[in-house]
């Protein structure tokens, strides 16, 4: 079974939104209405930008379209609004369409309500950041967690700096690692063991030896953890440093002269350091200038204070660290916010800083403003998109006035011959009777009054046709959802009177419910299409059928007869104004009808043609967008 690739598109469960390649919107699925609340007649040919971020952020979605080409995808996360200004978390993924040559035709963008997924991710990073906010309130304690037999599961900032072991370096390893040599040999570390599973937990102050070597002062808590069916599970320890020694000199000399090295005389670029967990360490004067805060305000802050709200629900700030740590660098562009909470679009580089025995001792971070420069950017792309849509308007404007030129000349030979013959013929009648009354030959004067009131009538039918063909394109279309059968019902019953006076039988066979367009012209559509069948048909047995069904996501109709039909030489001019294949004693009209039918299917971005094999009828087939 071959599957309808617009039926697919339409019903699909995400929201799909086509874009040209200047970005606006031209067309969407019906989950995309379902999830933004927009219509898609509300949003065509809108940046897409303008339908959900609650704000016109021009630089950003173009900097997420240039992503897109070239990378040929990117998804971005953050809030939207929906039409009725709630707001949802949405997951946008853009990617480029191409055409036969390789060339930019647009984008397909998916959107997706993962508020309920956001939210729980939430919970869970506030719970670790609970957790993390715990961990750094005691980092003058060294808290650790040991296994029944003492080794070491876990580790924190203060047993980094009491110790001075790295998490690396002591995960594993037997806690007894922090004794003193004549405690070891004499097995304290085991025997405290066994009295904190004993008694529950075991309290001592003593001396404590670091990695380095030195000895400290420790004060400890060593406690026993049992599970719910008291088996001892480990042991819990509380260490904190009671020398008031909280760094090693030459440690903070160094820290102290690359952050001179790092800083001085920069004003243009926002400097400043990370520890390793993004804790701000240093501050300099162009980080000062760009971002508004002091040194005072943000050391030893996370510096997560500078990204958007939706940034850091995405915990976006704690990954570009750990791409950082895996590749060594991290950059992008992308918004950041001041002191006073206005943004500015930012270049930042991130890169992982390793010691002389290469172990991270913390990160690097450059940051840039480019707002003025992305704003000179945009304004060029601006005025680029205008000058290719001027262009593209222009194009259209010179389209429509050729097909108006031509227009023009076909009226000009329309007034030279079609209005110019009745003129002649009420000109040559009251000529002749003036002569009748010359010579009082008033008999005659009655066939030629008679004579001469026919013409004008015929001069007052083609004005008046005219006047309707011109009149199509001048009035705003209506659009609306219409029933197809009550469209056609109306048309059969303005030419009630012509159908009973044909004999013809007329059929309607539709298989679609409904269409988008304008009433008024859409039953003169099938109205004119209709008189023009039953003109035509001959016989004891005249048919008209109107048939519809879709096609391609299309409304496809056919109005076809069983008549004299049309040549096949004849069959692209009957659309034309005032086109006539027959005399008009033979069949009367003015040949506007068809011209009509052909001017209203293209107000609807439709299509119209005839196809016939002469003396055995004619069907024309209409090709009409159902929305």
């Amino acid at each position: 079974m071959h599957l309808n690739s617009n039926l697919i598109f339409h019903n699909l469960a995400d929201g799909v939104f086509l874009l040209d390649e200047t970005g606006r919107i031209t067309n969407c699925n019906a989950a995309a209405s379902a999830i933004t609340g927009f219509e898609e007649s509300e949003i065509e040919g809108k940046p897409f930008y303008t339908i959900g971020d609650g704000q016109d952020d021009p630089i950003k979605y173009r900097y997420e379209l240039d992503q897109a080409r070239k990378k040929n995808k990117f998804v971005a996360e953050g809030w939207k609004l929906r039409k009725d200004r709630t707001r949802y978390w949405a997951e946008t993924s853009y990617s480029p369409v191409y055409d036969e040559s390789e060339q930019l035709a647009g984008f397909c963008v998916l959107v997706r309500d993962i508020s309920e997924q956001k939210e729980r991710q939430s919970d869970l990073l506030e719970s670790e950041e609970r957790y993390r906010l715990m961990v750094e309130a005691v980092r003058d304690y060294s808290i650790f967690m040991l296994d029944p037999e003492g080794n070491v599961l876990t580790w924190n900032d203060g047993g980094m700096l009491i110790h001075g072991y790295a998490e690396s370096e002591i995960l594993g390893k037997h806690f007894s690692i922090f004794y003193p040599s004549a405690d070891q040999l004499d097995e304290k570390p085991k025997k405290k063991l066994h009295v904190a599973r004993d008694e529950g937990s075991y309290r001592e102050e003593g001396w404590r030896v670091k990695k380095d070597g030195s000895l400290f002062w420790a004060s400890v808590v060593l406690t026993a953890l049992f599970n719910d069916r008291n088996a001892l599970i480990g042991y819990s320890k509380v260490t904190s440093d009671l020398t008031g020694r909280l760094k090693d000199e030459e440690v903070l000399r160094q820290s102290e002269a690359r952050y001179r090295s790092l800083v001085e005389q920069v004003g243009d670029y926002g400097i400043f350091m990370l520890d390793t967990k993004g804790r701000i360490i240093s501050w300099n004067e162009g980080a000062r200038r760009i971002k508004g805060y002091s040194a005072e305000d943000v050391i030893g802050k996370y510096f997560s204070i500078f990204y958007p709200e939706e940034d850091i629900i995405n915990g976006k700030p704690a990954w570009e660290l750990k791409v950082a740590r895996a590749t060594g660098k991290y950059e992008e562009e992308g918004w950041r916010l001041r002191k006073d909470g206005s943004r500015f679009w930012a270049n930042i580089v991130i890169t992982a800083v390793y010691d002389t025995e290469g172990r991270l001792s913390g990160f690097s971070k450059v940051t840039r403003d480019l707002t003025e420069r992305k704003m000179s950017e945009q304004a060029l792309q601006e005025s680029s998109d205008k000058y290719r849509q001027l262009v593209a308007e222009l194009s259209v404007t010179n389209s429509e006035l050729s097909s108006v030129n031509r227009e023009l000349e076909q009226f000009t030979a329309i007034v030279s011959h079609d209005l110019k013959e009745p003129v002649r013929t009420v000109r040559s009648f009251l000529h002749l009777m003036d002569q009748h009354v010359g010579q009082q030959k008033f008999d005659l004067l009655k066939s030629s009054i008679g004579k001469g009131v026919l013409a004008a009538q015929r001069m007052h039918d083609l004005i008046d046709n005219l006047l309707h063909y011109s009149q199509i394109s001048k009035i705003g279309l209506q659009r609306q959802k219409l029933r197809v059968e009550e469209v056609i019902g109306e048309a059969i019953q303005n030419l009630n009177d012509a159908v009973e006076q044909s004999g013809a039988q007329i059929r309607v066979e539709s298989d679609v419910s409904f269409i988008y367009g304008d009433r008024v012209q859409l039953v003169q559509l099938f109205q004119n299409l209709l008189a023009n069948a039953l003109k035509f048909t001959n016989g004891n047995s005249p048919e008209v059928t109107v048939k519809s069904w879709m096609e391609n996501g299309n409304v496809r109709f056919v109005v076809e007869d069983n008549g004299i039909g049309i040549s096949p030489d004849h069959l692209e001019k009957i659309f034309e104004i005032f086109r006539r294949l027959h005399f008009a004693h033979q069949y009367p009209g003015y040949g506007v009808g068809l011209a009509v039918c052909k001017k209203v299917v293209e107000r609807h971005r439709g299509t119209i043609w005839a196809e016939s094999v002469q003396g055995k009828g004619a069907s024309f087939h209409i090709l009409l967008p159902k929305i």
